[in-house]
């Protein structure tokens, strides 16, 4: 756990709530870590299994609170309790007088196993008996109803259930209230049907702690993840890590430019007008986030619907600087922020994170050097394998922007050797910006502008505050932590997409206007560059450690992950990502 920098913070992690929910006592279980992340850390994700357990209790949860008299006899749904330490909300509770028997739904098939339900199922059904009991019931056994089996599995509430009911709820107790998170389930067949596995990222964590494990024999602590140094053709071999997410995110980003367009809600989807009439409708469901630039405006029931949803809005000026995002309720993972405040509050911390980050970034310039310049200068690409080895090496922030700097000169004065300058007609002499004083530059703002939307958005979404970064320092209204993240990915998606977009013609000189002291993109030139963003993100490739199959977008929010593992202390330092 990081050291206790800001007073007070280890005791406000272990203030857990006195009750703890039946149906967290059924994860724990099950996974402790899984429990840990939806419990402690708010994390939660739907799969298709969640979706339907929500589906087949419908009857139930619309007939909540109904009681059904006969005498002293009474049935009653979704009747919610609390006592022993626990609460808990019985489906349907099946009482004679005094005695009392819950009934839990599920939603699956009853198991051939001699106990009939599966342990977690048992202790969940067991700690709603302790419920009972505690509100002066007597109850000597529940009832799971299996949906799919349309089958009733009665289970003894004996004195070895409920001994381990009890075993568990205190050790959920000690979990939570200690404030580290369970090592993930090794090699697990449960991970499979984890709505959760792409933010636990199992497999993932177990292969970096045994790396670091590796390298602490081998080089100590200090030379722990020394195969990041190697080239990442020259790194061992890793096998054994599934890939448990989705290789692609199937809802889309929806990207609005043009000056007087307004975005609506109608029904389930989002439409699009210009001054004249409808440009576009999407549905609600298939967004993943919506970006404004410019002057367009959107109806307050269309944000609205949008915040429940919670997908994020995010605008931009019209030359496409970041401004600010509107976003719902924010992500309930206190825990890791006030984590990335002690970081950030750690000089010697900071600089090991920002030490990777501009090292990866260094990695990944000279590797678009070596696919994209047809005549690479061995000095150049000598120069910067220095860099990046001193980038590791690097003992203060300043010292680091000082071989940022080094690097980053390098390697623009090559950029032009990646353009077909002759057949497109454009040049390109030095990086440029505010405003941008060539094409080549404004298309590479452009991009970085989207890309630090991006970043800023699964930032979010991962738990972090994008505005406390590790490199990059803190000034208001700077995307700190969004920047840091952005600097590997620059040359792999931003000056990639720039260069193809530029090579194939697929931006002329028709898309670019002078505006003041610079150049600025055309409505159809901004149209253009998003497309070749979209496509160059979207773009599947082999993770070079994990050796699946993702995309890019994925990548930047695994990379997300990874660093809240660091801060959390569970792996030792931040993997940057670097390419082949």
């Amino acid at each position: 756990m990081a050291d206790d920098l800001i007073p007070g913070s280890k005791e406000m992690l272990k203030d857990i709530p006195e009750l703890i929910p039946a149906r967290m006592l059924n994860e724990f279980t099950y996974c402790p870590r899984l429990c840990y992340i939806e419990w402690v850390q708010g994390e939660f994700l739907d799969s298709a299994d969640t979706v339907d357990g929500r589906f087949q209790h419908r009857r139930i949860d619309r007939s909540s609170d109904e009681v059904a008299e006969a005498s002293d006899a009474f049935h009653a749904r979704s009747v919610n309790l609390a006592g022993a330490g626990i609460t808990c909300r019985i489906d349907l509770l099946e009482s004679d007088g005094d005695r009392a028997i819950p009934v839990d739904y599920k939603r699956g098939v009853a198991p051939d196993i001699p106990e009939g339900a599966y342990e977690p199922e048992r202790v969940q059904l067991c700690a709603q008996c302790l419920v009972l009991r505690e509100n002066g019931f007597v109850c000597d056994e529940g009832i799971i109803y299996f949906v799919k089996s349309k089958r009733r599995v009665p289970i003894q509430f004996d004195d070895a259930l409920v001994n381990r009911t009890k075993e568990l709820i205190s050790e959920l107790r000690v979990v939570a209230s200690q404030g580290d998170m369970p090592p993930p389930l090794e090699h697990s067949p449960k991970c499979f049907r984890c709505s959760l596995a792409g933010i636990c990222l199992p497999d993932e964590i177990t292969l970096l702690k045994e790396m670091e494990a590796d390298d602490d024999k081998v080089h100590g602590v200090e030379g722990a993840l020394s195969d990041y140094d190697k080239e990442p053709g020259d790194r061992p071999a890793k096998t054994g890590v599934r890939r448990l997410l989705p290789s692609r995110d199937d809802s889309i980003p929806v990207y609005v430019t043009g000056h007087g367009n307004t975005v609506r809600k109608r029904e389930d989807r989002l439409q699009i007008y210009s001054k004249e009439n409808k440009l576009i409708e999407v549905k609600l469901r298939e967004i993943s986030q919506l970006s404004l630039y410019g002057g367009v405006e959107i109806t307050t029931p269309a944000m609205v619907e949008l915040m429940q949803r919670g997908i994020p809005v995010i605008h931009f000026t019209h030359g496409g600087w970041f401004q600010g995002i509107c976003l719902g309720t924010t992500h309930k993972n206190v825990e890791l922020r006030m984590r990335q405040f002690e970081y950030a509050m750690n000089p010697q911390k900071a600089i090991k994170i920002a030490r990777k980050i501009v090292a990866g970034k260094i990695k990944n310039c000279r590797t678009l050097l070596r696919r994209n310049d047809p005549e690479p200068s061995k000095d150049s690409l000598d120069l910067m394998a220095k860099l990046s080895r001193e980038a590791e090496k690097a003992k203060s922030s300043a010292s680091l922007l000082g071989i940022e700097g080094a690097a980053a000169e390098a390697y623009f004065s090559r950029f032009e050797n990646m353009l077909k300058a002759e057949k497109i007609g454009f040049s390109f002499r030095n990086r440029n910006k505010r405003p941008p004083k060539d094409p080549v530059n404004a298309v590479l703002s452009y991009l970085y502008g989207i890309l630090t939307k991006e970043l800023f958005v699964i930032l979010l979404a991962v738990g972090f505050d994008p505005y406390l970064g590790f490199y990059h320092r803190p000034r208001y209204g700077r995307p700190a932590l969004a920047l840091d993240m952005m600097e590997e990915f620059r040359p792999l998606i931003a000056d990639s997409a720039a260069i193809t977009l530029f090579n194939n013609g697929e931006v002329t000189k028709r898309d670019f206007i002078k505006t003041g002291l610079g150049i600025s993109l055309t409505a159809k030139g901004k149209k253009s560059v998003i497309e070749g963003y979209e496509r160059r993100i979207k773009t599947e490739i082999t993770h070079p450690i994990f050796s699946y199959k993702v995309s890019y977008r994925r990548i930047l929010e695994v990379q997300a992950r990874l660093l809240a593992r660091v801060i959390s202390g569970e792996i030792k330092e931040y993997p940057s990502f670097c390419t082949r």
